[in-house]
């Protein structure tokens, strides 16, 4: 019994010694947050609130607003939007490995990736520039191209094609090749009959087209150093009205004219060749396309994406109130 009353005894000193410690530890902080400078107070407050924010876009939501009218009407101009960074691994650090995902994109999936065009100044530069951009609330972003505006970093885009496709341009209007299929098949009636929704918008119509031809038919004779008839210069005239130009579809009608011209150039023949077999997306990519044609700078430009690039998956819209919904 006495062996019983010491141990109670010490541990009750014990107990009494560290509820006091733990009282005089609270009472120093209390002094501490008395005599600290509330400014200070203040930013450590709202570094720390950064941080977390930093942390939650880099690994778990982010938020984005939409730069441009390339996926109208999916989204618009000024759309604030939530992206999921988890689902497809997000990256350890800004331009480093990401982390393993059971998940991988999927055609339709509107999803988040780093332009192809972007030239990235480091992993360091990049959290900096994060970091910054969080603190003066975006009004700072030290992220500028030569012209001295932002750099655009990020795109936003459909996933229209995945590995084994090929695709084909007539006219601004998709056609697909499926892997392992031999023919292809209108995008638009694929879309549809698999119940999406979502509008692709044409800036252009057959009109458009004729003019374009002209022009590229145009342009051709001109670089053989000859002069076109005056009546397919008038015909071409109305191109410089365009706001909107499909390059792909002129290009080809230069190539064509130019070929038809001299037929035993061969280097005439390998362009107009590789432009009208279209894209192939190889494993382990997408073909990203905006959902307003004729205003996108998309996979038709710079190719099939990396799923190392992809970055997230839009989620929803947040603003404005009168957007909000998920996006699909």
């Amino acid at each position: 019994m006495h062996e019983k009353g010491d141990f109670l005894d010490r541990l009750t000193r014990l107990t009494e010694r560290y509820l006091t410690r733990r009282k005089r530890i609270a009472r120093i902080k209390q002094e501490k947050q008395k005599n600290k400078n509330i400014v200070i107070d203040w930013l450590e407050a709202f570094i720390w609130a950064a941080g977390m924010v930093l942390l939650i876009n880099q690994y778990l939501v982010q938020a984005y607003t939409i730069p441009s009218g390339s996926m109208i009407d999916t989204l618009r101009i000024n759309d604030h939007i939530f992206v999921n960074k988890l689902i497809f691994g997000p990256e350890v650090l800004p331009g480093l490995v990401k982390l393993p995902s059971p998940f991988k994109p999927k055609r339709n999936d509107v999803i988040i990736f780093e332009n192809p065009s972007y030239s990235s100044r480091g992993t360091v530069f990049d959290i900096a520039q994060r970091i910054i951009y969080m603190l003066t609330l975006s009004f700072v972003d030290i992220d500028k191209d030569e012209s001295g505006q932002p750099s655009v970093h990020l795109l936003i885009k459909r996933a229209v094609g995945t590995a084994g496709d090929t695709f084909v341009l007539d006219r601004g209007e998709f056609r697909i090749r499926f892997a392992g299929e031999d023919r292809y098949v209108d995008e638009r009636a694929f879309n549809a009959a698999r119940g999406w929704t979502h509008n692709l918008s044409r800036l252009m119509d057959d009109q458009a087209y004729e003019v374009l031809e002209a022009a590229g038919k145009v342009t051709a004779y001109r670089n053989l150093g000859l002069r076109p008839d005056q009546s397919l210069i008038d015909k071409a005239l109305p191109i410089n009205t365009f706001l909107y130009k499909d390059y792909i579809a002129q290009e080809q009608f230069r190539l064509a004219r130019l070929r038809k011209m001299q037929p035993h150039n061969s280097q005439y023949r390998m362009l107009l060749s590789r432009l009208r077999s279209g894209w192939y997306v190889p494993e382990g990519r997408i073909l990203p396309l905006g959902d307003n044609r004729d205003n996108s700078n998309d996979g038709r430009y710079f190719g099939p994406v990396s799923h190392t690039k992809i970055l997230g998956k839009g989620g929803v819209i947040f603003w404005p109130l009168t957007r909000i919904g998920l996006i699909r």
